[in-house]
């Protein structure tokens, strides 16, 4: 593997890593201790927080991700290289996996710890406010076309330089305080991956709405962006095709 594939993989997997571990985290480790509870508002901001922070530090290398439906999005909008599409979301799921798996550790040193669904996402009896499939398959889709959206945008030809990292991470942000009562928020199904293996085999069941509705959602987006930005994203693409070097 060239060295070059090699941080892009690094990085993908520090930010996914960080995103499930920090995002996942907030609601699992407040939650176990009376009183110290972050509750949605404080959960939504860890997510966003994630995805901010890692955008700045291993963006510029592999373009921050972190996300198979955005990879996917992302490709769709002529914005990722064939080459990079498998090894981003291999490495991704392994990441969220891994950092699961971690929390997992972490959590259960607590002798008292009730799992309580470990941050899985779920529908129906699982959904936090027991929403209906079609409503979570709804929220999933259109909070997964937005979030796409604001990345392609933000990150175009002519979008302020060096500031993308700030609207995607209050995205992520805006997303959770909408979605948590539906779905815990998905929007990612390496996020989903990680926590509903060691949730149990209820959530594993549910997997695939948090699969393939955020990454429809994400095809949608890079079709509209590919029409909304034009220009902005032919240009970029041919710059990028030219150093053989895609985002």
């Amino acid at each position: 593997m060239a060295v070059e594939m090699q941080r892009r993989i690094a990085a993908e997997f520090f930010g996914t890593f960080w995103l499930v571990l920090g995002g996942c985290g907030a609601a699992v480790l407040s939650a176990a201790v009376p009183g110290l509870g972050i509750g949605y508002l404080g959960v939504a901001f860890a997510f966003g927080l994630t995805v901010l922070t890692m955008a700045y530090a291993v963006g510029h290398i592999s373009g921050g991700h972190f996300n198979p439906a955005v990879t996917i999005g992302l490709w769709t909008a002529g914005r990722c290289a064939n080459k990079h599409v498998i090894p981003y979301i291999a490495t991704q799921v392994i990441a969220a996996i891994c950092a699961a798996g971690l929390l997992w550790l972490i959590a259960s040193g607590k002798p008292d710890w009730v799992a309580n669904g470990f941050a899985a996402n779920g529908y129906g009896s699982l959904s936090p406010g027991k929403y209906s499939l079609g409503a979570c398959f709804a929220s999933e889709f259109v909070m997964t076309f937005f979030f796409l959206f604001v990345i392609i945008g933000t990150t175009s030809r002519g979008a302020a330089t060096g500031f993308a990292g700030i609207p995607i991470g209050l995205a992520l942000t805006l997303i959770h305080l909408v979605s948590i009562p539906l779905t815990n928020t998905s929007v990612n199904p390496a996020r989903s991956t990680g926590p509903a293996l060691f949730a149990g085999s209820a959530h594993v069941a549910q997997l695939w709405l948090f699969w393939i509705a955020p990454i429809l959602g994400a095809i949608a987006a890079g079709l509209v962006g590919r029409w909304i930005y034009g220009q902005e994203l032919r240009v970029e693409t041919v710059v990028v095709e030219r150093h053989h070097a895609p985002s």
